[in-house]
């Protein structure tokens, strides 16, 4: 059944459920190329502060914290494409894109200490996989993805795989687990297949100028209000109600927790982002562990859950946030009001800030990393000031050197592990003990739900079949062929919508077809077996 199309935008009405960048770009397209008036358009977030996963707060006293950073790439043509429209805060002539495309042709990735064992760099010239495993590879880019349902990376590669440089460098880089979705990981090698080949010093990741927060989300926010879009901040859903029939499904009350209720008129829409990897998330201190927290403090979980019970088009939410044990991982950041341990890292390998990005340590219990990025890393950030963010992938295992879990650890015994695998420790007692040093660690219990192992209709499509008024929104909605855990992922599901539900005369963006470029295949293909 052809979807009708709004083609009375301006007296239209949407309310967007939550703020992170899959609601900011829908706003920005139904202003934009929909018509929709500013003033209608309602971003509804249970939080004070807007973003969803990109983040970025602190000051140098209190200590900066960052819950984590997401990689980019020049071929996020969505997200590009956004960011081309909106100004920079510090630039209001230059685009956030121009700013981005310009600070990564100053400050290229070139990682010279990617993987580092007993506190030295590991040669990872070679990927180190055997034939049989650069066979698996091949055959997982052809697989079709019907065939590989709720199976696990564990159950395509061999055991010895999981200690080859490839798996390692892979891993940490995307936050992939041995029990990940290996369908999931099919698209990525499918959608990123032109990275391969460099993937061992990071070569084509690209960031912006500072924290994904300061960089993009308050810029994102002030093109906004200056167009009228209304910030509805502390206000949560907690459940739509739905009028369903044979062919149409239409969203008709949005019920907010205070008990208030929005009724959905004939030319009103609602998008829904449904789940969130930053639900939930707790910070810690140096001198407090980070706390885990789960589906009883969530919003946008418990949310999903009350919405999928009315129809099975709207997804399995079960699937991505019933097992906290196995999605769950801590970061940590920290602020040094000294450059010593800067200073060190630059000389040991060999990358000025900004240009090597995550080192990992092979032999961590934890599998434990960090990532330094330029600095300053925040606009408030004075010169004397650094900031470095670290993650564990593994934090129910106890240290090598502090006799404890990663989530038992306060923000002080984390760094304690990391001075010991870098051999490091004489070096920062004393910086510790003049107390320059902070570190705050975040545990997030959902942070790898996008995941985790699933069939195809676990993720309701953007536009579910039916659909009149309402779409959903990021890393748990379907879009073929594209990946999880981007922000090119998110805004892809804007555009989908926005243009799904409003005639705009625009088509979104086609994904990147690597897969289907020859030198792209190639030059992975030997990669992989140096």
């Amino acid at each position: 059944m052809k979807r009708a199309k709004n083609k009375n935008s301006e007296e239209a009405k949407v309310y967007l459920i939550g703020s992170g960048i899959a609601s900011l770009a829908s706003a920005v397209f139904l202003v934009k190329d929909a018509g929709v008036q500013g003033k209608n358009i309602h971003i509804l977030e249970k939080d004070n502060i807007l973003g969803g996963a990109l983040d970025g707060a602190g000051n140098k006293d209190d200590g900066y914290v960052v819950r984590g950073g997401r990689m980019h790439e020049k071929h996020y043509e969505c997200y590009w494409d956004l960011l081309s429209y909106i100004p920079s805060l510090e630039d209001p002539n230059v685009s956030i894109r121009d700013e981005s495309f310009e600070f990564n042709e100053r400050f290229v990735s070139n990682g010279k200490a990617r993987l580092l064992k007993e506190g030295k760099k590991l040669d990872v010239s070679s990927y180190g996989l055997s034939l049989k495993q650069q066979a698996d590879f091949l055959k997982l880019l052809m697989t079709s993805e019907k065939l590989l349902e709720n199976k696990r990376i564990e159950d395509w590669y061999d055991h010895d795989f999981f200690e080859t440089n490839f798996w390692y460098i892979w891993s940490t880089m995307f936050a992939f687990q041995k029990w990940s979705s290996v369908a999931e990981m099919r698209r990525y090698m499918r959608r990123l297949i032109h990275l391969v080949d460099g993937l061992y010093r990071l070569g084509g990741v690209m960031r912006t100028k500072y924290n994904q927060y300061d960089s993009v989300v308050r810029p994102m926010k002030k093109h906004l209000e200056e167009r009228g879009v209304v910030f509805d901040m502390k206000c949560e859903v907690v459940d739509i109600d739905f009028d369903l029939s044979s062919d149409k499904k239409t969203a008709s009350v949005i019920h907010l927790k205070d008990k208030n209720e929005i009724v959905l008129g004939k030319n009103d829409y609602v998008f829904i982002t449904n789940g969130s990897i930053t639900d939930s998330t707790d910070n810690g201190a140096w001198d407090r562990p980070a706390k885990l927290k789960g589906l009883a403090e969530s919003g946008s979980w418990k949310l999903w859950k009350n919405i999928a019970k009315k129809d099975k088009a709207f997804g399995n939410p079960g699937v991505f946030c019933d097992n906290i044990d196995l999605q769950k991982w801590y970061s940590f950041t920290a602020t040094l009001k000294d450059s010593t341990f800067h200073d060190y890292m630059e000389n040991f390998s060999g990358n000025v800030d900004g240009t090597g990005g995550l080192v990992t340590m092979t032999d961590s219990n934890w599998l434990m990393s960090i990532v330094i990025a330029r600095q300053p890393h925040f606009p408030n950030q004075p010169k004397d000031v650094k900031v470095f963010w670290g993650y564990g992938l593994y934090p129910d295992r106890k240290g090598n050197y502090v006799n404890k879990t990663m989530a038992e650890c306060t923000g002080e015994e984390i760094l304690e592990e990391l001075w010991y695998h870098l051999k490091i420790q004489n070096l920062m007692k004393p910086i510790v003990a003049e107390g320059k040093v902070n570190c705050i660690p975040t545990a997030m219990p959902f942070i790898d739900s996008l995941f985790m192992p699933r069939a195809y209709e676990d993720r309701p499509e953007v536009l579910v079949e039916g659909a009149t008024n309402f779409a959903f929104l990021g890393q748990f909605a379907e879009v073929p062929k594209d990946i999880v855990f981007t922000v090119e992922y998110s805004v892809r599901t804007a555009q989908m919508a926005v243009y799904g539900l409003f005639e705009t005369g625009k088509k979104v963006i086609p994904v990147y077809p690597s897969i289907h470029e020859a030198k792209s295949l190639i030059k992975a293909a030997k990669s992989i077996s140096r």
